[in-house]
């Protein structure tokens, strides 16, 4: 068996790259301020012969408030470029067709505008500091020992804010799956069927795409997993050491985007 660390060597000598997944907070920018360089090495990554795409788990906002956010800071981008895990949250939501009590931040919402969630069924949760309290993650509890499934739009630790690190959704869903002992349904990264879902209208297979980001097991980790390269990068939520905590280690490492998207075009594509 061809140990996963050199399958990922071989793929990198020889893939002929179509596509490139961005992941945006910690990697482009940090709340309103852009990560130092990244708009310009944006614009010079779009001048390849490749398909940008940006991927994020943000669940403090909408994709068109997100998208906003992003086009005051100058970076070149349009809003169906953006695959949010809300948006895969959303159309799970609608393959089941159930009535979610949702536990996210009221500035993201407008992303479920349309379900129906009076007398909820179902219980999903995401990055929801505002909501995060007893009464309604007792609520939450009660209707998952009443049968409704728990659905995390992600289960991140902990993510970067300007004042520090702050405890991202993981921690609450996982304690209610502690309190109910049942598992949760997770829709966004790191999970193998987001990133496919991601590249789905891209016409390119794992195996010819990329993903640069700050979180060593989400972003990395889950491309990897999912067939992908991937590069950490140094800024954001990274600490020292995270690159050891997946398996195989990212393909790369790089200090900044600006010098993850110099690696791209000066030896996956063989171009500046």
């Amino acid at each position: 068996m061809i140990p996963k660390t050199l399958k990922l060597a071989v793929m990198a000598s020889r893939r002929a790259l179509k596509a490139v997944l961005i992941d945006l907070s910690g990697t482009l920018h940090i709340e309103d301020a852009a990560v130092p360089g990244a708009q310009e090495a944006l614009a010079r990554l779009r001048q390849a012969p490749v398909t940008v795409k940006f991927v994020t788990n943000t669940t403090k906002e909408c994709k068109r408030t997100l998208f906003e956010r992003l086009r005051r800071l100058n970076f070149d981008l349009q809003e169906q470029e953006i695959f949010t895990s809300l948006t895969a949250a959303r159309n799970l939501l609608e393959q089941r067709a159930v009535r979610p009590l949702l536990l996210v931040e009221d500035s993201a919402l407008e992303d479920f505008t349309g379900l129906e969630t009076s007398d909820p069924n179902a219980v999903v949760i995401g990055l929801a500091p505002d909501h995060f309290n007893y009464q309604t993650l007792n609520k939450a509890f009660r209707l998952i020992l009443d049968g409704a499934p728990l659905i995390a739009i992600h289960k991140a630790r902990y993510y970067k804010r300007k004042d520090g690190l702050a405890l991202g959704p993981g921690p609450f869903v996982t304690g209610l799956e502690y309190a109910t002992d049942t598992q949760a349904t997770v829709v966004g990264k790191p999970e193998k069927g987001f990133f496919l879902e991601a590249l789905r209208d891209l016409n390119c297979s794992p195996e010819e795409a990329v993903m640069i980001g700050d979180d060593a097991r989400d972003d990395v980790g889950g491309a990897q997993n999912a067939g992908m390269l991937g590069i950490l990068v140094k800024t954001g939520k990274y600490r020292p050491g995270d690159e050891g905590k997946i398996n195989p280690p990212p393909h790369l490492m790089c200090d900044s985007f600006p010098e993850a998207v110099n690696h791209i075009l000066e030896n996956l594509l063989g171009s500046k």
